[in-house]
């Protein structure tokens, strides 16, 4: 698993900026950054605060359901998981719509 780039897809999937992300995590930003390029090894203290800023699992994080779909795909669900159960429901109905 390429650890720094799923914080990246989650962070960007949130709309959050690196100096965003640090401010939450009272991680510095650049170390936000090198964790994205891989250029420092993450342990888990940094992970699960990352995880907790983001409002995810540890589990959530290493999931690989996910990890197969497109990048796009994923930025869709992550920005469902948002959404009340209301406002996912009125999201279906409006694809459904869609469907050719």
């Amino acid at each position: 698993m390429d650890v720094g780039a799923r914080i990246k897809e989650l962070r960007k999937a949130k709309n959050l900026t690196t100096q965003e992300l640090a401010k939450m995590t009272n991680i510095s930003q650049p170390v936000i950054s090198r964790l994205e390029t891989n250029s420092r090894a993450a342990d888990v203290d940094l992970i699960k605060s990352i995880c907790t800023a983001l409002g995810i699992s540890l589990t959530d994080f290493f999931a690989s359901e996910t990890q197969t779909l497109a990048p796009s795909l994923n930025r869709l669900l992550l920005a469902a998981e948002k959404l009340t159960e209301e406002e996912r429901e009125q999201l279906t109905t409006l694809i459904k719509t869609m469907k050719p």
